[in-house]
């Protein structure tokens, strides 16, 4: 079992929506990426006696996901990728930390998109504990995984002519946390 980390202490943090980012990167067309993010996230950390013991809960609001294109914006809500409106949110929980080597970890859970469950396994950093202008005590963390978008049921598929995917089955997501003392 692994120590917290100086200044992480036991008990509930809450996830700052205001100061975190749940976010997404796709290959489009084969030649660029298109990025994007959620503008209603939430979440908590249960932060354990060691860090093995602590438990995380992410999640983002589906309707959103905001790509800077709002056409964009209501395909991927539509059936053909989130299903945003039967499935309002995205979630992902924590079952393990494992891996510990310093500020870093593997962080092993279910996310949830669409109403498909998988098993996720996301690089996980934690980046340190300060003081906000408020007095409160804040607590932050990175993390990045991989997933299959066909995984959870988004069979949108577009070929170019050149048999590229006009949007890539590989999804990056990228979740930055800003977490306060309850």
């Amino acid at each position: 079992m692994t120590a917290l980390p100086a200044g992480l202490t036991a008990g509930t943090w809450n996830v700052d929506g205001v100061h975190s980012e749940f976010a997404f990167v796709a290959r489009h067309a084969g030649v660029s990426k298109v990025r994007g993010t959620f503008e209603v996230i939430g979440g908590a950390i249960e932060v354990g006696e060691t860090l093995e013991e602590s438990r995380v809960t992410a999640e983002a609001d589906a309707a959103s996901i905001t790509t800077g294109n709002e056409q964009r914006d209501g395909h991927l809500q539509s059936g053909d990728f989130l299903l945003a409106e039967e499935n309002p949110k995205i979630v992902f929980t924590s079952s393990a930390i494992e891996n510990v080597d310093g500020p870093e970890f593997d962080l092993r859970g279910t996310l949830s998109m669409r109403g498909v469950e998988q098993e996720v396994v996301f690089k996980a950093e934690f980046n340190g504990v300060a003081e906000d202008p408020y007095g409160n005590t804040v607590a932050g963390f990175s993390a990045t995984a991989t997933v299959n978008r066909k995984d959870f049921g988004m069979s949108f598929e577009a070929v170019l002519k050149g048999g590229e995917l006009l949007v890539s089955d590989k999804v990056a997501i990228s979740i930055e946390i800003e977490a306060v003392r309850a």
